[in-house]
């Protein structure tokens, strides 16, 4: 199912620029959501699933000269994911300033986004890492492999350190590759894969902590409509997350987004039985609705404002030191507001937003 062209715009002003970056969106946007999907699988994708149309695209820390790889190259990260390389990307890149967003063109690049991933999900925000994480300083996991990765490059940094803002996009073809939806692990997402439409779940989102300033942030966001704008995306979804593992004490939050943002039935997922943590704590009038909203983290109210829905029940990731909900977005929906500040086509004569040549 296409969207019509004024429902792309619409679409593509989802980043609204008050929208900052939780710590791993880990969905939401985690799945991939964390979903980077806690972002991404091992099988080897075909080229037809990662490339289309698009730009040529250099890569971020290219090769010696004299040892350019051929048309399509599989390339290994630290971490040991495969990173399926073609001369093209679906992706139209961004640029303000130092720095540009487009997508991942290399496994350096990946790995560069991976290291980063670690810095701020285990180093900064403790969360537990694995062994093989551990030992490589690096976020991964069997999703990486199959997603696109929307990566924020500031070219005046050195060689190596200039990713500094990244995000994890699974479309329904890379979920194929990978062998199904980040988010899968933690909900029952059939209304959500059943849906007729174009779906993307998002995830492993963070900033270098020096770069979490509005440029930064709506430059990511600005990249994420492109992305919706370049696949016509009906729905996304992922898992967006709150501090702490004990939904007792998340109870205001929990309640506020049952009663105020459950989503529709027919696109409402479900945490699995065995993760299944009520978010119907209290009572609906024992919620102060604005204060309720206010003590969110900012990339969930973020998500809200543009129209987001949430599914029932949350899920405790005791790995990332978080209780998750499913956050799901159909981009119809999304409020015309926001079009004056991000529809691509009205940015792409301007000095604020300039395209990669």
């Amino acid at each position: 199912m296409g969207i019509p062209a004024t429902i792309r715009g619409l679409a593509r002003s989802t980043l609204q620029s008050t929208i900052e970056i939780n710590r791993k969106t880990k969905s939401t946007l985690k799945s991939t959501l964390q979903l980077t999907l806690q972002f991404l699988g091992q099988s080897k994708p075909g080229p037809s699933s990662r490339h289309g149309r698009g730009l040529n695209m250099t890569i971020l820390f290219p090769k010696a000269a004299g040892q350019n790889p051929p048309a399509e190259t599989t390339e290994v990260t630290t971490a040991g994911t495969e990173f399926v390389r073609g001369p093209q990307c679906r992706f139209e890149p961004v640029i303000t300033g130092s720095q540009i967003i487009r997508l991942a063109t290399s496994a350096n690049e990946l790995d560069a986004a991976q290291a980063l991933r670690y810095r701020v999900f285990y180093d900064e925000m403790g969360a537990h890492p694995l062994p093989a994480m551990a030992a490589t300083q690096r976020d991964f996991d069997r999703y990486d492999t199959a997603c696109d990765h929307l990566i924020v490059v500031d070219q005046q940094r050195p060689t190596g350190t200039q990713v500094v803002g990244t995000y994890r996009l699974m479309r329904r073809e890379h979920a194929g590759v990978a062998g199904g939806f980040y988010s899968a692990a933690e909900y029952n997402i059939a209304p959500l894969t059943n849906f007729p439409g174009t779906i993307m779940e998002l995830g492993r989102s963070c900033v270098d902590a020096a770069y979490r300033n509005r440029a930064t942030l709506n430059l990511l966001w600005r990249g994420i409509a492109e992305y919706l704008n370049s696949h016509d995306i009906d729905l996304m979804f992922g898992c967006a997350s709150l501090p702490g593992t004990d939904p007792k004490q998340l109870a205001i939050q929990l309640s506020y987004l049952y009663h105020y943002h459950l989503a529709p039935e027919a696109i409402r997922p479900r945490a699995l039985p065995h993760r299944f943590a009520s978010m119907n704590l209290l009572a609906k009038g024992a919620i102060d609705p604005k204060r309720a909203l206010a003590s969110l983290p900012p990339l969930l109210k973020g998500y809200l404002r543009i129209g987001a829905f949430v599914g029932d029940g949350a899920v405790v990731d005791h790995q990332f030191n978080t209780t998750d909900v499913c956050v799901v977005v159909r981009t119809e929906m999304i409020a015309g507001r926001y079009t004056r500040h991000f529809d691509v086509a009205e940015r792409r004569g301007t000095e604020s937003f300039k395209r990669a040549s």
